[in-house]
């Protein structure tokens, strides 16, 4: 909107309804969680049947020391 119309950061953040810090955000990803997320999702075609909690179980057997919320924000959803 700013590129198109010669009014300011503020006010064009304002008639779209968004807060100048989301504006700002920028995303800070940590470079393991995507290795991560890979095995997660390795395990969890490998075993169908298991749910976060046992594949937290083999993540740990595995050595990967993560918490068990992070397994269930990244568990892959799998049609049947």
């Amino acid at each position: 909107m700013q590129e198109q119309t010669p009014i300011s950061q503020r006010r064009a953040c304002f008639l779209v309804g968004l807060s100048r810090a989301s504006f700002h955000y920028r995303s800070t990803v940590a470079a393991g969680d995507s290795v991560l997320s890979e095995r997660i999702t390795e395990l969890a075609h490998e075993r169908r049947r298991f749910g976060y909690r046992r594949v937290h179980q083999l993540l740990r057997r595995e050595g990967v020391d993560v918490n068990h919320k992070k397994v269930y924000r990244k568990r892959p959803v799998i049609p049947s």
